[in-house]
């Protein structure tokens, strides 16, 4: 076996990850490698990394040329999306809570890098946790960032109108049920339209804290961590998430579902 599921692989992948930037697939990959990592260590009742899978791993790396995460550029203003979110929570939110998440990753992939060099299984135990939450929160916030647009200025595509009536009858029940569940979050984390492949059809899932969407290819996500909201509606989560459906770019999902397809 190896120890990361190969880059020329990588079209195995949902389309929702392969649209997003090399260092953002290079994330998921790392990810799924900890588990794997694990079984390893426990198929040769060893404390380090066999030498061929620490090789396979160390390709991955040199294969991006030590990459490392970046905040993306928003694709609008911080104050285009008033008055549902503030300029002040989205200077808060981009600038310093995503790219915490962003320099966080960062540290814990270098430290990723010489715990696969040294062949240390107990290190990379140790680092899933941060790896995890970071990094899932630099997916869902780049995800989160594009499928928000200025108030009232995208509606549902062909597909996405189609899809959605097929799941829930019509946009509104959609977005009744999409908002009681995430509203329903207990403490932080998020809820997500996504494209379930098997079936063909949309679902709605919520996610714990910073975790990805992985079941589903992710269409639509609302954070509802109190850092995207509390300035604005303090604790009023539902008045929040009621608002952000003004500030959806139903053009992104629309090209999110039309590339889940293919």
């Amino acid at each position: 076996s190896t120890l990361l599921i190969p880059f020329h692989h990588r079209n195995r992948l949902s389309p929702s990850y392969l649209n997003m930037s090399p260092t953002t697939t290079t994330t998921k990959l790392i990810t799924q490698s900890i588990g794997k990592s694990l079984r390893a260590a426990v198929n040769v009742r060893s404390a380090t990394i066999p030498k061929h899978l620490s090789q396979s791993t160390a390709a991955l790396f040199s294969a991006y040329g030590g990459a490392k995460p970046t905040l993306p550029d928003l694709p609008y203003d911080y104050n285009a999306l008033e008055p549902a979110i503030s300029t002040e929570t989205m200077t808060l939110h981009h600038s310093k809570h995503h790219n915490t998440y962003v320099t966080n990753l960062s540290a814990g992939l270098e430290k990723l890098d010489t715990a696969l060099s040294a062949g240390d299984v107990g290190a990379l135990i140790a680092l899933q946790p941060a790896i995890k939450f970071n990094g899932g929160g630099h997916i869902n916030h780049t995800l989160f960032w594009d499928n928000l647009a200025a108030p009232d200025t995208t509606a549902p595509g062909p597909e996405t109108t189609a899809a959605i009536a097929e799941a829930f009858g019509d946009l509104d029940s959609m977005k009744t049920t999409m908002s009681a569940q995430t509203v329903a979050v207990q403490g932080s984390g998020w809820g997500w339209l996504g494209y379930n492949a098997a079936s063909g059809r949309l679902e709605i899932a919520t996610c714990p804290n910073q975790d990805p969407l992985l079941n589903l290819t992710p269409l639509l996500g609302i954070d509802v961590w109190e850092h995207a909201y509390y300035v604005d509606y303090r604790n009023v989560r539902p008045d929040y998430v009621k608002n952000i459906w003004n500030v959806i770019n139903w053009n992104t999902v629309e090209e999110r579902l039309v590339a889940a397809k293919q």
